[in-house]
C-alpha cells in the first residue's frame, strides 16, 4: 500500500490497430478487437457493482474504489486520505489482525491499496474459491472498521506513512511533484498539495479526526466494487448483496467540481537536490479526464516527446546533443489535467540552451502541427499498448473502475479511443494552440545539497485565487440497507478447496541451424512474445571492460547495416511492436512482443537487429553519453549505489560476479568502449550456437518454427570457440565488515547487508526460498513486521535471494529513518542471529509460506509475460518441462527441519558485509558504537576515504 504518484493515464483500448497512413515502410493495416464486456448494477444502499467475465484462469480480481482522495482534504489535513488507506490495512472489528495474513494464506496476488488525487482503492486477485474471503474482508473494513482503530494503530501507520514520505523524497528528484503541484494550482485548489501530505499535518492527525474522515466518506453509496475474472453476473450480484447489502450508504459526499485554472503567464522555480544532472520540467494546466481536448493533447504529447521518434528527442538528443532524455506526457485527473515536459540536461550544457531549443521546437509545432504519419504511429502505440495491458484481470478491473468512478461509464475508454482515432492534424494543432501556448511553470532541478528552508518557501507555491467552484452534493436519494444473516462473529470464511493450476504444456522444436525453441501456446490476446536467450550476462564481462555486455545489448536496436536508429524506432511504432535487448547476471536476451497481425514484418525487424548490428560511431557516442549519465544517476540513488558497491566486496577480485549488479559497468570502462569491443562480444557470445528461443502466444509450434526458420534459419556461428565464464565457488568472508557511504542531508539511511548463498541450481533451492520468504520475503515476514509494523522505522524491510548460476547473494534491505539507523542495523542483526539460533522458524511460519506459494499458482500465470519468464527460468536453470505442474507437490513435501537447516546454510550473521548509505555526520558514531565488524568509509566509487575527525 503505497502512495501512487501521478502517472500517465492510459488512453484506452478496444481496437488494436488503426491504419498507419500512406508510407513506404508502413505494413498493411489490420484492426484487431478486444472488448471488455460488463454488467453494472446498484444495491439498495447505493453500492455500484461492475462485473466483467474472463474465465481464462480460476481467479477473480476484487477492486474496491472509494470516490475520495487527497483533493477532498480540507486545509490542515493534507495526507488524510492516504493515511486512512494505511489504517484500513490494520484490521477490522471482526478481524483485528493485519489485513495481509488471510490473503497470504489463500495465495492472493496483485494485492495492494493506493491513494490518488480523486480516489482511494484496494484490490487483490484471489483464487475463485477464495472470493468469499476477499468480499468478507473488504466489506468488514467498509462497514465495521472504527471499532478496530485506536491510538496505537494510528501511531503505527502514521510512522509508516512518514517513512514512506521520507523514502520517496530521499530518491533523486523525489520532491519535484510536490513543488510542481504547488506552483501549478493555487492554494485553494484541491490539487495544490500532493497526496502524501505534509509531516506537520500528519503529526497533527488525531484519532477523532481520522474517525470523522471515515464516517464522512467511506459509505457504500460513495463506493464502486468491480469484480473481474472467473465469475458470472448472477454470482456477483448474490455475493455483493450478501456481504455489502447491510452496510449503510453513508452521508452524501459533496463532489469537487472541475477547475482547470488556466494560467495566463509563465512562472519559474529552482530546486537543489542530490542529483547527478540538471533536469528541466515545464507544466501546463489542461482539461480534466473525459474532456474532448484530452485525446488531441495526448497525441500532441506523443509527437512532441513520446520516444526516440518524437520531435524533441530528435532535436535535443540526436541533433543538438544537449540532452540525455526527453519525455512529454499528459496526466488527466478528475478536476484538471497536467501536461508536462521533462528533459535531462547533458552534464556541462547550459540549461538555457536546452530551454531555447525546446522553445524553438514548441513554436514550430504550434505553427504547423503534426503530420498524418506522426499521429498514425502514436495511435498504433496507444492501441497496441492497451491490448497488452489488459490481459490480466487486475488491469481489466482498473480500467472499468476508472471509467465508472470518474465518468459513470465503465467503458469510457471506448469514447476515448473514438476521440483519439478521430483526431486530425488540424484538430490537434488547434487544441495545442489553445492550451500549450502560454501559462507554463518551469522548474529547474540542480545538483547540490538540499536546503530545507528554501524548499519550504518554494513549496508554498501559488496564493489562493478567485473562481473556485463549490463542491456539489449529489441529488437526494433514499437508500436503504438490506438485513443480512451473515454471522461475522465467526470470523473470516474458511477456504477449504482451491482450483488446480492451468499451465500450458511445453512444446519443443529446432531451427535448421540447430537453435532450440521452447514454446507455450496461449490465445488470450492477439500477441506473440519471443525471447532469444544467450548464455552470457554481466558475468561475460569478466576479463573485459565492465558494462560491455549490457552496453552491447543496448546497442543492438540502435542501427543495423540497412536501418539507422530512427528507422528502427519508426518501424516498431508502425508495427505496434516492442523490441529490445538487455542482460542480467547470467543471460543476455533480445525480446520481441509482436501483434499477431503484424508478426511477419516484426520478426524480420527482430532478425535484422540480432544478426546485423552496425555499431555506428555516432550512435555509440550518443548512447555512451546517456549511459554515463545513468551511472552518475545510480550514484545519487541510495539503493542503486548500494547494489553497485556491495557485490565486488562480497565476491572479491577475480570472480565474474564481482561487479556492480546494476550491470552498467564503470565510467572508465564505458568511456573506453569501442565498436570493436562490441563486435567482439557479439562474435563471442551473441551467436546461434549459444542461443535458445522461448516463445509464448497466439500461434502454433509449426507456425513458429516456420517463421523463425525464415529469418534465423541461415544464421551460422563463427569459427571461434565459445568462451567459458568463471562461476567458481568463492571463499566467503570470515568476519563482518561495515562500509559507510556518505549522503549528506539524507532523510533516510539505506541499509543492505549480505553474504554468499548457494546457487539457484542447489538441490534445496525450494527450501532456501521458503526460508527467505518467511524471514524477509513476505509482507508478514519477520523483518517487515519488526521494522515496519512494530517499530515503524521503515516503510518496508525485506530480504532477497537473486537467481544466479554461480554462488548468489543473500541480502537484507531496509531504508530507515536517519535517527534510527544504528537501532535498525541492530534489529536486523538480531533477527539474523535469531533465525539460525535462538528463534528458528516455526512450523506455522513455514506452513504459511508453503500454502501461499501453492495457492498463488493460479493467479501467477494470467499473463503471457509471466509464462515467458517461467519458460526462461526452466531453460536457464535446467528444470524439467513439468516444473510448474509438479511445483505444488514439491513445495508441500518440504520438511520443516530442511527449511530450518537452510537458514543456517544461507544466513551468516557474524560474516555479513554491511553497506550503509546516509548522512555520515548523523549516523557514523552510532554505527561504530555497535561494533558490528571492521568499519570503513567509502566514496561513491567504492574507494576508502579518510576517517572523520
Amino acid at each position: 500500500m503505497a502512495y501512487a504518484p501521478p502517472a500517465l493515464r492510459s488512453i484506452a483500448f478496444a481496437l488494436l490497430l488503426v491504419a498507419a497512413g500512406a508510407h513506404a515502410d508502413a505494413p498493411a493495416a489490420k484492426i484487431d478487437t478486444v472488448d471488455l464486456s460488463f454488467q453494472k448494477f446498484r444495491l439498495d444502499n447505493g453500492l455500484t457493482v461492475v462485473v466483467h467475465e474472463d474465465h481464462k484462469a480460476p481467479v477473480v480480481n476484487v477492486a474496491v474504489w472509494y470516490h475520495i482522495g487527497s483533493a477532498d482534504e480540507p486545509a490542515g489535513k493534507t495526507g488524510f486520505a492516504h493515511l486512512f488507506e494505511h489504517l484500513m490495512f490494520s484490521g477490522s472489528e471482526h478481524h483485528k489482525e493485519g489485513y495481509f495474513k488471510p490473503f497470504e494464506q489463500v495465495g492472493a496476488t496483485d494485492q495492494n491499496g493506493t491513494t490518488h488525487n480523486d480516489r482511494t482503492n484496494y484490490f487483490e486477485t484471489v483464487p475463485t474459491t477464495a472470493l468469499d474471503l476477499a468480499l468478507w474482508m473488504e466489506s468488514d473494513r467498509m462497514g465495521h472498521l472504527l471499532g478496530a482503530i485506536g491510538q496505537k494503530e494510528l501511531d503505527t501507520q502514521r510512522g509508516v506513512v512518514q517513512n514512506e514520505k521520507r523514502q520517496d523524497e530521499n530518491e533523486p528528484y523525489g520532491r519535484v511533484n510536490e513543488n510542481i503541484q504547488a506552483n501549478a494550482f493555487p492554494a485553494n485548489h484541491p490539487y495544490h498539495h500532493d497526496t502524501i501530505g505534509s509531516m506537520k499535518d500528519l503529526d497533527a492527525a488525531s484519532l477523532a479526526d481520522v474517525k470523522q474522515w471515515f464516517h464522512d466518506h467511506y459509505g457504500a453509496a460513495n463506493t464502486t466494487l468491480v469484480l473481474a475474472g472467473d465469475i458470472t453476473p448472477a454470482t456477483a450480484r448474490e455475493k455483493a448483496q450478501k456481504y455489502f447489502g447491510d452496510i449503510a450508504a453513508g452521508p452524501p459526499v459533496a463532489r469537487q467540481q472541475p477547475w482547470v485554472f488556466v494560467r495566463d503567464k509563465s512562472t519559474r522555480g529552482e530546486m537543489v537536490d542530490q542529483v547527478a544532472q540538471v533536469r528541466l520540467y515545464r507544466e501546463w494546466n489542461v482539461p480534466q479526464t473525459g474532456a474532448p481536448e484530452v485525446q488531441p493533447l495526448a497525441l500532441a504529447a506523443a509527437v512532441l516527446g513520446g520516444g526516440k521518434t518524437s520531435r524533441l528527442y530528435q532535436r535535443l538528443v540526436y541533433q543538438d546533443k544537449i540532452a540525455d532524455g526527453v519525455e512529454v506526457e499528459i496526466e488527466p485527473f478528475a478536476l484538471a489535467g497536467m501536461f508536462e515536459l521533462q528533459v535531462d540536461v547533458k552534464r556541462g550544457v547550459d540549461p538555457a540552451k536546452v530551454e531555447a531549443a525546446v522553445a524553438d521546437e514548441w513554436a514550430k509545432f504550434l505553427k504547423d502541427g503534426p503530420t498524418d504519419d506522426e499521429l498514425a504511429r502514436a495511435r498504433i502505440r496507444a492501441h497496441a499498448g492497451f491490448v497488452r495491458g489488459v490481459e490480466k484481470v487486475s488491469s481489466q478491473a482498473r480500467v472499468l473502475a476508472e471509467g465508472q468512478v470518474y465518468r459513470d461509464d465503465p467503458v469510457a475508454y471506448k469514447s476515448d479511443f473514438a476521440a483519439l482515432d478521430a483526431a486530425t492534424p488540424a484538430s490537434v494543432l488547434e487544441t495545442a494552440r489553445k492550451w500549450l501556448a502560454h501559462g507554463d511553470y518551469t522548474l529547474l532541478v540542480k545538483p547540490g545539497t538540499p536546503d530545507p528552508a528554501s524548499d519550504e518557501a518554494e513549496a508554498t507555491g501559488l496564493a489562493a485565487a478567485d473562481g473556485a467552484p463549490k463542491p456539489v452534493l449529489p441529488p437526494p436519494h433514499e437508500y436503504k440497507t438490506t438485513p443480512s444473516d451473515l454471522d461475522r462473529t465467526s470470523g473470516v470464511p474458511q477456504v477449504t478447496s482451491f482450483p488446480e493450476l492451468t499451465f500450458p504444456k511445453l512444446q519443443h522444436g529446432k531451427l535448421k541451424n540447430g537453435i532450440e525453441v521452447v514454446f507455450a501456446e496461449r490465445h488470450n490476446i492477439p500477441v506473440v512474445q519471443f525471447r532469444l536467450l544467450f548464455d552470457a550476462g554481466y558475468a561475460a564481462d569478466q576479463g573485459h571492460k565492465l558494462g560491455t555486455a549490457s552496453f552491447t545489448a543496448g546497442m543492438l536496436d540502435e542501427g543495423t547495416e540497412k536501418l539507422d536508429s530512427i528507422q528502427i524506432a519508426q518501424r516498431k511504432d508502425r508495427l505496434g511492436a516492442m523490441l529490445g535487448a538487455g542482460c542480467d547476471l547470467d543471460t543476455c536476451s533480445v525480446g520481441l512482443n509482436a501483434l499477431k497481425s503484424q508478426l511477419e514484418p516484426s520478426l524480420a525487424l527482430f532478425a535484422d537487429v540480432v544478426q546485423h548490428p552496425a555499431f555506428r560511431a555516432d550512435d555509440i557516442a550518443r548512447v555512451r553519453g546517456q549511459w554515463l549519465a545513468g551511472i552518475a544517476q545510480e550514484k545519487t540513488d541510495p539503493t542503486s549505489l548500494a547494489l553497485r558497491t556491495l557485490p565486488p566486496l562480497v565476491y572479491g577480485a577475480g570472480h565474474a560476479y564481482a561487479i556492480p549488479f546494476t550491470g552498467t559497468g564503470t565510467e572508465a570502462a564505458i568511456k573506453s568502449l569501442e565498436a570493436a569491443d562490441m563486435q567482439r562480444f557479439v562474435r563471442d557470445w551473441l551467436r546461434p550456437d549459444n542461443a535458445r528461443f522461448v516463445v509464448v502466444g497466439d500461434t502454433t509450434l509449426d507456425e513458429v518454427i516456420a517463421q523463425l526458420d525464415g529469418v534465423f534459419g541461415a544464421w551460422q556461428a563463427p569459427q571461434t570457440p565459445l568462451p567459458k565464464k568463471n562461476l567458481a565457488a568463492v571463499t566467503a568472508a570470515k568476519a563482518a565488515r561495515v562500509y559507510l557511504m556518505d549522503r549528506p542531508g539524507s532523510q533516510q539511511s539505506v541499509i543492505i547487508a549480505g553474504n554468499l548463498a548457494p546457487s539457484t541450481l542447489a538441490p534445496n533451492h525450494l527450501e532456501i526460498g521458503t526460508m527467505d520468504k518467511a524471514f524477509g520475503g513476505l509482507f508478514t515476514s519477520r523483518l517487515n513486521m519488526n521494522l515496519r509494523e512494530d517499530k515503524h522505522w521503515a516503510y518496508g524491510a525485506f530480504s532477497f535471494l537473486g537467481n544466479a548460476l554461480g554462488p548468489r547473494l543473500f541480502l537484507m534491505y531496509a531504508p530507515v529513518q536517519t535517527d534510527k539507523t544504528a537501532e535498525s542495523a541492530r534489529e536486523l542483526l538480531a533477527e539474523a542471529r535469531g533465525v539460525i539460533d535462538a528463534k528458528p522458524l516455526t512450523s506455522a511460519e513455514i506452513a504459511k509460506v508453503k500454502v501461499s506459494d501453492v495457492r498463488a499458482l493460479p493467479g501467477q500465470y494470467e499473463s503471457s509475460s509471466a509464462v515467458l519468464g517461467t519458460l526462461q527460468n526452466i531453460v536457464v536453470y535446467h528444470r524439467p518441462d513439468d516444473y510448474v505442474q509438479t511445483y505444488k507437490h514439491r513445495v508441500e513435501a518440504q520438511k520443516d527441519t530442511d527449511v530450518e537447516a537452510a537458514a543456517k546454510q544461507v544466513i551468516h550473521p557474524d560474516a555479513l558485509t554491511w553497506v550503509v548509505i546516509g548522512d555520515r555526520k548523523q549516523i557514523e558514531a552510532p554505527l561504530r558504537a555497535l561494533k558490528l565488524g571492521t568499519f570503513e568509509v567509502l566514496d561513491a566509487d567504492g574507494r576508502p576515504v579518510a576517517a572523520s575527525k
